[in-house]
């Protein structure tokens, strides 16, 4: 192994522990997590598979490159020391969910999985599985199902589509999910009961669209999906339990990202304690220098995408000020408008978070307005993450196994036009509600 892997595996344990103390208040370098992270990224750079490298390269060059605009050309303040530090709370919740491949195997070796559910009820049960489990672990629950369905094979384009569509779609009504957190930050007037009472239920028919278009566009019959068994949910239900007895009960402070940061990995030391300090120790280590550094592909391409949202969001700040309004009133028509472009824009490689605040910065919302924009947000999020191919479901999914993410955004452009129109339709109904 060469002494960079090493070397750059230990820095990315590092920045998880940084952030994991960052939690508890203890600060050991400001914005040390970034520096961490970026060092590691660049040891690894040229292990990096050459599309992911020259996409992330890309990202990173224009992201700085309108950070020197804003600068320069608008005199906008940059804080150049924290330019590093985008996206490092997702990379460090990838690093906490990657020790689960630590948790209940001590001999190294996999139980027998027994006969798969397949067809479109296991299609289904993959849908189902992402997105109940989702809505409180989020882009944790697609590695843990996702690595479960890759012991038997790689995995299929059926098999990453409803991985892809059950998360993205937990975001229509889910309370734990980072686009609410968002959202009600930017619309705190929102009424969440309404919003609820229109997404899960779209949310419910997506799940259907997916599970009929997939029957109808791929031969399903040896496609293994997610069982949802006692015996296969045992893990993701516990951890989601653990989830929320610490969010609600003993760490009310910090969000649900935040938690699973370092809840994870402590079950992890927790689960291998038994068998002695030096078995942990050993485990820790192995995964220290092989796992970490294999995820060199996944942390380029978020830390790469957060430079890019840092600078986009600096140079539209610095462009358009903070006086002018877009709408004078946010209405069915303005919503649908909102929608359409923030899902367009993430459909060019924007993250559906930088087109959410740039219109909640350009809006002033009154009465009812609020509510409507809040659903207008979310489901522009739940689809915009969907056909993203710069999204984190479609980064994490090239980065963990292997699918473009622009052949997502390609095989999921049917799916979200269908949505949209769905999408539309709620918007006018929610309107007339309100």
């Amino acid at each position: 192994m060469p002494l960079r892997h090493a070397l750059a595996g230990v820095l990315i344990l590092l920045g998880l522990v940084q952030q994991i103390l960052a939690f508890s208040g203890i600060v050991l370098l400001p914005h040390g997590v970034g520096y961490a992270l970026w060092l590691a990224t660049l040891l690894l750079w040229r292990d990096i598979p050459r599309r992911t490298r020259w996409q992330a390269g890309a990202l990173a060059v224009i992201g700085l490159g309108l950070l020197v605009v804003s600068r320069w050309h608008y005199g906008a303040p940059v804080a150049w020391p924290t330019v590093t530090s985008g996206n490092t709370y997702v990379v460090a919740m990838l690093v906490g969910v990657s020790f689960i491949g630590l948790i209940g195997n001590r001999s190294g070796s996999s139980r027998p999985l027994g006969r798969p559910v397949t067809g479109r009820r296991g299609t289904a049960g993959t849908w189902l599985g992402v997105h109940l489990l989702g809505t409180i672990l989020n882009l944790s629950t697609v590695f843990m199902i996702g690595d479960r369905l890759a012991r038997r094979a790689p995995l299929t384009t059926p098999q990453l589509l409803a991985l892809n569509r059950g998360l993205s779609s937990a975001a229509l009504w889910s309370p734990f999910f980072a686009s609410m957190g968002v959202v009600m930050t930017l619309a705190p007037g929102m009424e969440y009961s309404r919003v609820l009472a229109i997404g899960l239920p779209l949310a419910l028919v997506s799940g259907a669209l997916t599970t009929f278009e997939l029957s109808r566009r791929f031969d399903l019959t040896e496609v293994a999906g997610f069982s949802l068994s006692p015996r296969s949910l045992l893990m993701p239900v516990a951890m989601a339990a653990l989830v929320m007895l610490f969010h609600f009960q003993l760490t009310p402070e910090l969000g649900i990202v935040s938690i699973i940061t370092f809840l994870l990995p402590a079950v992890a030391l927790a689960s291998n304690l038994p068998a002695g300090p030096r078995w942990t120790w050993h485990r820790v280590r192995q995964h220290t220098l092989t796992r970490l550094p294999a995820m060199r592909g996944e942390i380029a391409l978020f830390l790469s995408a957060g430079l890019l949202t840092l600078g986009l969001s600096t140079l539209v700040a610095a462009a358009t000020g903070s006086e002018w309004r877009l709408f004078a009133h946010f209405g069915a028509l303005q919503a649908v408008i909102s929608f359409l472009a923030i899902v367009l824009s993430a459909v060019a490689g924007l993250h559906p978070i930088i087109g959410v605040s740039v219109l909640a910065s350009m809006l002033d919302l009154r009465g009812s307005e609020p509510t409507l924009f809040a659903f207008t947000a979310l489901a522009s999020w739940a689809v915009g993450t969907s056909v993203g191919p710069l999204s984190g479901i479609n980064l994490s999914l090239q980065g963990r196994y292997g699918v473009s993410g622009y052949r997502m955004m390609r095989l999921n452009l049917g799916y979200a036009l269908v949505l949209s129109a769905l999408v539309v339709g709620a918007i006018m109904l929610l309107d007339a509600w309100l």
